[in-house]
């Protein structure tokens, strides 16, 4: 399912994107990427919405009133490489040009006993929001250098949890991210091994350090092809989103308890529409032209504060492992 318009309508749409701002935006059938969708659309942008489910995707823009002619629906799924693959693939063929790519999609299982694995034998987490992300990314890099277009922006959703320079990064359940000597993925990350650190499987902790991951290669990027092309290559922590569908997982409890926590105890709590937006000015707004920056609005919310550049932990900003991590993960994504 698309929601690219018919005929005589696509002709009306080539015409206006030499003036229309096109962004990918993964995992933009649910929470925060559905809401930058939407944030992005209502700043009049065409929002091309990357997920495993295009129904779910088509019914949740639908609900929110999304203009489909500002919208095209392709299928992804990140843990999948043959899919990503087809992706730009079936992007390549839309004829749109790129301005922004935003990867936001994960997957959080705090609950699995064992790992789920990817059609490559990866662990599922890593897999799909590492690894998918990164080939992504890989293969857009040239879509993204267009002459005579805005300057393109690619854009990464990081989170306190991986990042040791602050609170939320230094909480030991079940442990705090960390990558160690990469012994996981030097063994070549297929079963027994679970773990990028080679050590037994914990999931919650997969997660956060395929979060570590995101934020070390945007970094990366930044390093290699920031003055080659001009690309903007950023992160950002939109604030806790305690309520949207990455805690599907979780206990039921949790899925009560932990968004009264971050409301009324640590204040960190923001809404779904008010994370989109702050992705939407992460993408257009002319105060996030700085390159390999991670962009924050702090842990604690205070009305009206604007967005600082919050540093990182020494692991995610050490260039000889993020040159290391590259290199590994190359290692993963190249064609069988």
């Amino acid at each position: 399912m698309t929601d690219t318009p018919q005929a005589p309508a696509t002709a009306t749409m080539s015409a206006k994107t030499q003036a229309t701002p096109i962004a990918i935006v993964t995992g933009a059938s649910s929470g925060v990427g559905l809401y930058a969708a939407q944030a992005l659309v209502a700043r009049g942008w065409h929002v091309v919405a990357a997920c495993r489910d295009l129904a779910k995707a088509h019914q949740a823009l639908q609900a929110l009133r999304v203009d489909p002619a500002q919208r095209t629906l392709l299928p992804l799924d990140l843990g999948v490489q043959a899919s990503v693959r087809a992706f730009t693939q079936a992007f390549a063929a839309t004829g749109l040009p790129l301005d922004a790519l935003v990867c936001n999609a994960a997957v959080y299982l705090p609950r699995l006993k064992a790992p789920q694995r990817s059609p490559e034998g990866y662990e599922i987490s890593v897999a799909t929001n590492h690894l998918g992300h990164f080939l992504l990314a890989q293969l857009l890099l040239p879509a993204l250098q267009r002459p005579g277009r805005r300057q393109a922006r690619l854009i990464t959703l990081g989170t306190v949890t991986a990042n040791s320079e602050e609170f939320g990064g230094k909480v030991p359940i079940p442990a705090p991210a960390d990558l160690g000597d990469f012994a996981g993925l030097k063994a070549g990350f297929l079963a027994p091994v679970a773990m990028i650190d080679g050590k037994p499987f914990k999931p919650g902790k997969a997660y956060k350090d395929s979060k570590l991951c995101n934020m070390m290669m945007s970094r990366e990027f930044h390093r290699r092809h920031h003055a080659s092309t001009g690309i903007v290559f950023s992160t950002l922590y939109p604030g806790c989103v305690a309520d949207t569908a990455l805690f599907r997982d979780t206990p039921a409890a949790f899925q009560t308890i932990f968004p009264w926590f971050q409301k009324n105890i640590t204040k960190g709590y923001v809404s779904q529409t008010l994370a989109g937006e702050r992705v939407a000015q992460v993408v257009d707004d002319a105060a996030f032209t700085e390159s390999g920056v991670h962009w924050s609005w702090g842990n604690r919310q205070r009305a009206g504060r604007a967005a600082f550049a919050q540093p990182l932990s020494t692991q995610a900003s050490s260039v000889q492992r993020a040159t290391q991590l590259w290199d590994l993960s190359e290692t993963l994504i190249a064609p069988a």
